[in-house]
């Protein structure tokens, strides 16, 4: 029997997909473009669905699925899709990193990109094609639950690190067997959310959309990111599902993208349901395809409505075909027709947490942590001559593994065959990091002081329309007497008192946006007892996201944030105490004062009327690519270089470092287009460099911008350079009166 051209290796792709889709049925089509979960197991989706795609699935029922296809007629692999989010998320033993708000904290590309590339190297070990993951969201309001699986606030920054993670996961091609698909999502302006409450309708312009939004997209969209997801919400009242504007005027038009477009989370449903767009499901399937949707995720009901839309005329099988093409392409491309990337013993053996993947994650866990606020207490010391101290540790999240981890990780809820969460011996926390490292004759004591959160059914009921579970309440936790008491003499009697605050999964993640910001539970009744001991307060919030902090905080000796730093994050955080490494981390997003303040980020249009409401300021605690270190680095000298052939700005600053200890300082460089056409941000990060200083090195630290970059969107919605003045600003920080500052201009053509 010949063997069918599709199987035919030394046919081009292209000639084998379409052998194929000329071979299939239009159920098997239809069947192809959906992915759907397997809770009760997997046989009904593949004999009744012919799914083209499964996800959150456990890996039984990935072997067990494979099994399946292998009796069908025409054997088309699965595509195995799974949110390995900051790490192979829910593989019990697999390496956790910081989330992706804590890895932006590193300001570093190549980590980011190696992180990316471990977590491929372990999900494709076990099965795993497809990652829902980076996240290009810009975090604007911090109530909305996601914030944690953001880059942060700023488009350059966020281009910058997703265009790593992605080269990360895809490799050298998926032609590599470690190779997964990165998913850019979600497209686009989620986050712009009403009131911080996840899939609101995004109250964006075109322009605001241009400005801000896409340009992080763009840019992986043109560096070859295979799949996008598309969000929730709605846009000038078009679902980003069925928003033709969007999908095929800007993405697959101007960019040219040719990669597959997958919906989130039974999209197509919403539209018959709380969007009410459309009456049933097969107007609604073909709107859906019509717009270029080529993946359906977890839409049982678009089986049915795919072929009743073609047979009453709304949807040409034409328009399945190419979303089919799509879908079969990244097949053939992964080789999944010759070798299914099944789950690999051998590989899991070798390559799950293997030794350079745990190093990377402390590496990781280390360099996401940000010194805030330090009046000389820090660090501890652990030379010879350090005296001897009593550390009391307290705080409800300075002994909680799982808590640690953050979201999308074994015990945060995605996952029912992880509900126990990652292996406890895996997770160093901040007790256990510091009593391990603590030099002989230094004790440290634990007490918890205060709970965060209790939790109850929601009284709307278990359910979602679309069959999801709905989050449980969370309610703030009542003052435990006896351990506040227990926390406050164990402060007293100590030398030193560290201070782990912060929150937890009811609050954190998808459909799980909060009402406030302030630290929930006892803890600010904690955190207040505890300064008023007189023993030093250290104060470590490990939180997904900023949160308010009480004025006791103010108090504190120290402040750390530790965006849910992975699985060493308690090593990382007892060595940034104890002195033996340098706090390096920036914030990737601003600290709000108070929550009546949101949205808060450092590029914001300009106010007429000041920086105060009539009863408190606007300003933020801390801003955008704030960090302190050990010692001090000092900026001078700011100068233009004598332009090159080529169409950048470049120029040279002297760092010195004039402490005693080393430094990696992460120079940050900002442009300032002097007159504007259309109204626009004061300052805009354009670049950055992180430089090593050893202690009294004087460093002259070259920078440059692309003149590309000093772009803006003018009121017709074009992105242009209008020639003129323009000012560069670098320093440490996006803080006006931290940046130092020179003129430059851009003359009429150049």
């Amino acid at each position: 029997m010949d063997t069918a051209a599709y199987l035919d290796t030394s046919l081009s792709t292209a000639d084998r997909v379409a052998d194929l889709i000329a071979r299939m049925t239009l159920p098997e089509k239809v069947g192809q473009m959906m992915q759907l979960s397997a809770p009760t197991g997997v046989r009904a989706i593949i004999e009744n669905f012919h799914v083209g795609s499964i996800l959150h699935t456990s890996p039984e029922n990935v072997i067990a699925a494979r099994e399946l296809v292998e009796a069908t007629r025409l054997q088309i692999p699965l595509l195995i899709g799974e949110d390995c989010i900051h790490g192979h998320s829910f593989w019990d033993g697999a390496e956790i990193f910081p989330t992706q708000l804590g890895l932006a904290a590193t300001w570093d590309r190549d980590l980011v990109q190696r992180v990316a590339r471990a977590t491929a190297v372990e999900a494709s070990a076990t099965g795993i094609h497809w990652t829902f993951s980076p996240v290009l969201c810009i975090t604007r309001d911090l109530r909305w639950g996601r914030v944690s699986e953001t880059f942060g606030e700023d488009p350059h920054l966020i281009g910058e690190l997703a265009s790593a993670m992605v080269a990360g996961y895809q490799g050298d091609g998926l032609g590599d067997p470690t190779a997964v698909l990165a998913t850019a999502k979600h497209f686009a302006a989620y986050s712009e959310t009403q009131g911080g409450r996840d899939a609101s309708e995004a109250d964006v312009s075109r322009r605001k959309l241009r400005s801000w939004f896409l340009p992080p997209f763009e840019r992986v969209a043109r560096e070859g990111c295979r799949t996008f997801m598309l969000g929730y919400q709605s846009i000038d009242g078009t679902p980003i599902t069925v928003n033709d504007w969007l999908l095929n005027d800007v993405l697959r038009g101007e960019w040219g993208y040719t990669g597959t477009l997958i919906t989130d989370w039974d999209n197509v449903g919403n539209l018959v349901r709380e969007q009410r767009m459309f009456p049933d499901y097969a107007q609604a399937a073909a709107a859906a395809v019509n717009a270029g949707n080529d993946m359906i995720m977890t839409t049982p009901a678009f089986f049915q409505g795919a072929q009743d839309a073609v047979a009453q005329g709304l949807l040409e099988e034409a328009r399945i075909d190419e979303a089919v093409a799509r879908i079969l392409t990244l097949k053939f491309d992964l080789g999944l027709f010759e070798d299914p990337r099944m789950p690999d013993a051998e590989r899991i053996d070798r390559d799950v947490a293997r030794a350079e993947h745990r190093e990377l994650g402390l590496e990781a866990s280390r360099r996401s942590l940000v010194l805030l606020e330090n009046d000389g207490l820090l660090p501890l010391g652990t030379g010879g001559d350090a005296p001897a101290r009593s550390i009391a540790v307290v705080g409800p999240n300075a002994h909680d593994a799982q808590t640690q981890l953050g979201d999308w990780a074994g015990s945060s809820g995605q996952a029912d065959w992880l509900a126990h969460g990652q292996p406890r011996d895996m997770i160093l926390t901040v007790v256990d990091g510091l009593r391990e490292q603590i030099p002989e004759g230094w004790t440290v004591t634990y007490e918890r002081g205060a709970s965060i959160v209790e939790s109850g059914p929601d009284p709307d009921g278990e359910f979602f329309a679309d069959g999801q579970p709905r989050p449980r309440v969370a309610h703030s936790a009542p003052v435990d007497q006896a351990e506040l008491d227990a926390a406050v003499e164990a402060a007293r009697a100590a030398d030193v008192a560290v201070a782990v605050l912060g929150d937890r999964i009811e609050l954190i993640g998808e459909g799980r946006s909060t009402a406030t910001l302030e630290l929930q539970g006892g803890q600010v009744v904690l955190l207040d007892a505890l300064v008023e001991t007189g023993t030093p307060v250290i104060l470590v919030v490990l939180a997904s996201k900023p949160h308010v902090l009480p004025p006791s905080a103010e108090r504190a000796s120290a402040v750390i944030w530790a965006a849910n730093p992975g699985m060493h994050g308690g090593q990382a955080v007892a060595e940034l105490l104890l002195g033996a490494i340098e706090p390096s981390g920036r914030l990737p997003l601003s600290w709000p004062r108070h929550a009546g303040q949101q949205p808060v980020f450092y590029n914001q249009i300009d106010a007429q009327h000041g920086t105060r409401y009539a009863d408190l300021t606007q300003r933020p605690r801390w801003v955008f690519g704030e960090g302190r270190s050990y010692t001090t680095v000092e900026y001078g000298d700011l100068r233009l270089l004598p332009p090159g052939d080529e169409p950048v700005v470049r120029a040279q600053v002297t760092l010195t470092n004039t402490g005693e200890r080393a430094a990696l300082e992460t120079v940050q460089v900002y442009v300032r287009d002097e007159v504007t056409s259309a109204t626009w941000a004061d300052r805009e990060l354009k670049g950055h460099r992180q430089v090593t200083l050893e202690p009294g090195q004087s460093r002259e630290v070259e920078v440059a911008v692309h003149l590309a970059a000093c772009s803006i969107v003018n009121a017709a919605g074009e992105r242009v350079i209008e020639p003129g003045d323009f000012t560069l600003l670098v320093g440490p920080s996006s803080r006006v009166e931290d940046l130092l500052t020179t003129r430059f201009r851009i003359g009429e053509g150049e």
